[in-house]
């Protein structure tokens, strides 16, 4: 079906798992069987719509910018910390992980966004200085003092301004960028109807009652459902369940877009891709001529070039002149650097040799969180006491992202440095992307990082 389609698809899924802290538990490895006894929807529209609190906040927040002059630094904030969250992601991946990445900065942070809803007291403040929001969370809670009055526990702050990133970024039909927000409750979780209420005002939480108890069957369930929800893009999710959980939170970003300028299928050809001094592949590599926003950075020696798709994003391949190189340069990418590539970029007349590839990536990011600062909600002294009416002993136990990209010729599909030297005018009237490269994918207007990864190798996933 994506060969025919010829499309681009990064698809990013990540999921929260809630466990009590005292049991653990082993992980289930049987056969699925019996879906359809599994589940009853969770009664949405019977939600309590008792808290007002946050309707008022909610105006304050997303008040129209000429009224309310700050939202437009909001906004630039959330997007900044978004991309050096994603930077640093990337440095701890490569610690760890020698090939090819792909991963969701803004979808992680979506992930964890909608776990403050549910945490007090230390494990909240904690998780948005992992994030990298702590701060913006202030600057809006001085803005409003509405909601904090009215119930201290509960500031929805950061929802509310992600809520309203989502509300301008999906739908976007000509770009294919679609999101959505999952709930899988164990039947006899009691969950609070303040952090229901808070889930689908914020974030759109579509809420389905489960039977953990049965390992087996209520992964084959949560499969048959995600399946459904992203329209066939990710058939299989779920490998084992701890028939101890209570809660899994599941968010993912589906992106179908295509090249403003398509790459024409009849210039494709198998060419040489260097992985290395000594080592190479055959590679599909796509050809287009014609006029490219590009610059060159002189310190980190790399070409930027600038492939923008329909609507209103874009892809930025970052490629070291120095087979080798593209490892220490990941130690310098900042928002700040990619600003300063973007303000440098010049149009000129070039053709372009790009690789076809796809990539399927997972990734365990509580590890990663935790070497970012976020342990306490990994732990016994996790304070999840805004999620549950009357349990006590709760941790999250995983968070996990997977992410898929596939970029043929008509677009793709998928699930503090120095500043440097910036010239447009180094750059050749060929470049040839035949050596490892970074990409980093993000919405025009807003600057959010939407996807970023590297391709080592495009034979492999």
């Amino acid at each position: 079906m994506q060969a025919v389609l010829s499309l681009l698809l990064p698809c990013i899924l990540a999921q929260v798992w809630l466990v009590p802290s005292s049991t653990p538990g082993p992980y289930s490895q049987e056969a699925q069987e019996a879906l359809e006894t599994l589940t009853t929807p969770r009664a949405q529209t019977n939600i309590s719509e008792a808290m007002r609190a946050p309707e008022e906040e909610e105006k304050m927040v997303e008040g129209e910018e000429e009224d309310a002059p700050w939202l437009t630094a909001k906004g630039q904030k959330l997007s900044r910390e978004t991309s050096n969250l994603g930077f640093s992601l990337l440095r701890k991946i490569s610690m760890r992980h020698d090939g090819n990445v792909v991963f969701s900065p803004l979808g992680l942070s979506w992930a964890m966004a909608a776990l403050t809803l549910g945490s007090r007291r230390q494990s909240r403040p904690q998780l948005e200085r992992g994030l990298r929001l702590q701060a913006l969370n202030q600057t809006l809670s001085s803005v409003n003092q509405t909601l904090s009055s009215v119930n201290q526990t509960r500031p929805a702050h950061l929802p509310a301004l992600f809520k309203q990133l989502r509300e301008r970024l999906f739908p976007s039909p000509e770009l294919g960028l679609a999101q959505g927000s999952l709930a899988f409750i164990h039947e006899d979780f009691d969950v609070k109807e303040t952090f229901l209420n808070f889930s689908k005002r914020y974030f759109d939480t579509k809420c389905v009652t489960i039977n953990f108890r049965n390992a087996s069957q209520a992964k084959g369930l949560m499969n048959h459902y995600i399946n459904k929800e992203t329209q066939g893009k990710l058939p299989k999710l779920f490998d084992e369940i701890n028939p101890d959980t209570k809660l899994i939170l599941v968010d993912y970003i589906l992106l179908k877009g295509k090249w403003l300028t398509p790459f024409d299928p009849v210039h494709t050809e198998m060419d040489t891709f260097y992985l290395d001094k000594y080592k190479a592949v055959k590679v599909p590599m796509m050809y287009r001529a014609g006029k490219f926003a590009s610059t060159f950075d002189k310190n980190f020696r790399c070409h930027v070039l600038k492939l923008p798709y329909r609507g209103n994003a874009t892809m930025l391949v970052v490629l070291v002149e120095r087979i080798g190189d593209h490892l220490a340069l990941e130690d310098y990418l900042t928002a700040d650097l990619v600003d300063t590539w973007l303000r440098n970029m010049k149009i000129r007349k070039m053709e372009v040799f790009f690789p076809k590839f796809k990539l399927d990536q997972k990734y365990k990011m509580h590890e990663l969180l935790k070497q970012m600062g976020i342990r306490r909600l990994f732990s016994r002294w996790a304070d999840l006491s805004d999620l549950s009416v009357t349990e006590r002993n709760l941790k999250v136990a995983k968070v996990l992202q997977r992410a898929m990209i596939e970029v043929d010729e008509e677009g793709t599909e998928a699930v503090a440095g120095t500043l440097s030297e910036i010239t447009a005018y180094s750059m050749p009237p060929i470049i040839k992307v035949d050596r490892p490269f970074h990409f980093i994918i993000y919405e025009e207007t807003s600057r959010i990082l939407l996807f970023l990864g590297r391709v080592l190798n495009p034979t492999l996933p």
